[in-house]
């Protein structure tokens, strides 16, 4: 079996090869390079989405790992929850000179040293993200094709590859993530990675989160906290 958390690592773009500077500048640069020369990009994120978000995740948080950074997120935002907070605003994003996005504590049951940090859930993450990549159906064969054109580019080869492969072809299967996301830290880190995936700008992938918060069983008051953590954690990326 493959490093699953190393995958992670690679489809959020935190490991782009070539590329150096801050993980914001990172981030940027990766686009203009998906731009000028798709097979050369290095972020799976951008070989499944494009340009099309035109996003990247602000300050540190690729910095200490994709799995970190989808469990801080998480953690944060079911924090804020419990404690009767308002969701996170804009002005609260972390930014590259104040990295604020720390991993999740180890009691907490998110991140790396619980049972979220398994490389079978992990696994189920990634399956996730592609899941909402997929949401609003733009993936087809020609398009499949190129995408795994940019995978290979991007270092990724053998079982890791293979799998790639196989859930972009293969249809969703909702129940199947679902059932895989246990506790509910597991539950919050699931929606978090697919929320961290994409911008829900269609119908279709509006519709794909609410079906899938419903089902994972979260309170719509979580939601918006995971929600407004997201997207307080995004940063508009040069066009």
């Amino acid at each position: 079996m493959f490093d699953a958390k190393k995958l992670l690592d690679q489809f959020l773009g935190s490991q782009v090869p070539g590329l150096g500077g801050s993980v914001r500048d990172r981030a940027g640069d990766a686009v203009q390079t998906a731009k000028n020369n798709p097979l050369a990009t290095g972020a799976i994120a951008a070989a499944l989405l494009g340009t099309k978000t035109g996003r990247g995740i602000a300050g540190n948080a690729l910095a200490i790992g994709g799995l970190a950074a989808i469990a801080g997120l998480g953690y944060q935002a079911y924090k804020n929850y419990q404690a009767g907070q308002a969701p996170a605003a804009p002005s609260d994003a972390p930014s590259a000179n104040n990295p604020v996005l720390l991993p999740p504590p180890v009691e907490s049951g998110f991140g790396p040293t619980s049972p979220a940090g398994s490389n079978e859930f992990v696994l189920v993450l990634i399956r996730a993200m592609i899941a909402a990549a997929k949401a609003d159906g733009h993936i087809d064969n020609a398009e499949r094709a190129l995408i795994m054109d940019k995978v290979k580019a991007a270092d990724v080869s053998g079982e890791a590859a293979a799998f790639i492969e196989h859930e972009l072809a293969s249809p969703t299967d909702i129940d199947a993530l679902v059932a895989a996301a246990v506790t509910e830290e597991q539950r919050v880190e699931l929606y978090t990675a697919s929320r961290l995936t994409i911008e829900p700008d269609s119908r279709a992938e509006r519709g794909y989160l609410d079906l899938l918060a419903g089902r994972l069983g979260l309170a719509d008051q979580l939601v918006d906290h995971i929600e407004a953590t997201v997207s307080s954690a995004k940063t508009t990326l040069s066009q």
